[in-house]
């Protein structure tokens, strides 16, 4: 069954498209990871998901509701984490929760608070105050916040925006743990490392869908391909390589060059050429990341806000 499955979706700002005609549907359980360049949609999509903002255009269910007739029960079903901590700095973990709980008409208030509390790894920070909270704890509190109502999807936009790798790894063990409990979870990211961990990917550039699907099937359908170049002055060969003919983009990585293009019979020929002239470089075939295609959709994506 689908939790998400919504088509069509317009939203405008004054003369600016925002959101262009953007479907989308997600199964129960699933996690899929929503990607695009800043300024690209994610938020406003997000926000037309969960009935906080109402489409100009476009129709869908989210979780069996209507999304124009229904947006008030599908708020109450959905916890949506922002990008900015929205929480109060002069209050404690628990006085915070307490707030959220009354704020859902929980009751009783303090067994909903306690139980959150063990859930996510809090109980021995309560009395600690938000506002001395480093990133790590602050996002789980804000996690804590968001499925303390026991919601059935799950939206974080941006959820680990300046946090630590390790707080990140355990922040995603957390998400994978609520996804087999059965949570729906969309998440907007620029982690190339956390969309990997994503069922499912979608990406949307300046308001329009441009590919979904497994990695695997967005990589593969993107049609790149990348041959990894060594050589000295790696820097000064980014340089050379970005004129050559088949070259979309040519990126250091560490002492080695990734170069990727979309005919790779063309930018084999051109690398082959451009090699057999220079002393003691090389490249051979390597495998398309994630990052390639998304610099490739960016880098072909026209600009709505101009």
């Amino acid at each position: 069954m689908n939790a998400v499955e919504v088509s069509g979706l317009v939203k405008r700002f004054g003369d600016k498209t925002v959101v262009d005609h953007v479907s989308m549907t997600i199964r129960e359980g699933e996690i899929v990871g929503f990607l695009g360049p800043n300024g690209s949609g994610k938020t406003t999509t997000i926000r037309l998901m969960c009935g906080l903002l109402t489409p100009d255009e476009g129709e869908g269910q989210v979780l069996g509701f209507d999304l124009i007739t229904d947006a008030l029960k599908i708020k109450r079903e959905v916890g949506y984490m922002t990008q900015k901590f929205s929480f109060y700095e002069d209050l404690t973990i628990a006085e915070n929760l307490e707030f959220v709980a009354r704020l859902y008409q929980l009751k009783p208030v303090g067994e909903h608070v306690d139980r959150t509390l063990e859930e996510l790894g809090l109980s021995s920070r309560r009395r600690q105050l938000a506002g001395t909270l480093s990133g790590g704890w602050k996002q789980r509190l804000a996690l804590a916040a968001c499925i303390m109502h026991r919601p059935k999807l799950l939206l974080l936009d941006e959820p680990t925006a300046g946090v630590d790798p390790k707080a990140r790894r355990d922040f995603w063990d957390e998400i994978h743990r609520l996804a087999a409990g059965g949570l729906t979870v969309l998440v907007s990211t620029h982690y190339m490392d956390e969309a990997e961990r994503c069922h499912r990917i979608s990406y949307i550039a300046y308001g329009r869908m441009l590919a979904t699907g497994t990695v695997d099937e967005v990589v593969r359908d993107a049609g790149l391909t990348t041959f990894v170049v060594r050589g000295p002055d790696v820097h000064r060969l980014a340089q050379e390589i970005s004129s050559l003919l088949g070259v979309e983009q040519a990126a250091p990585f560490g002492t080695t060059l990734h170069v990727v293009g979309s005919d790779a019979a063309k930018l084999e020929t051109s690398l082959s050429e451009f090699t057999k002239e220079r002393h003691g470089i090389s490249f051979e075939r390597g495998e398309t990341s994630l990052e390639d295609v998304f610099i490739q959709f960016m880098g072909g994506a026209r600009d709505n806000m101009q």
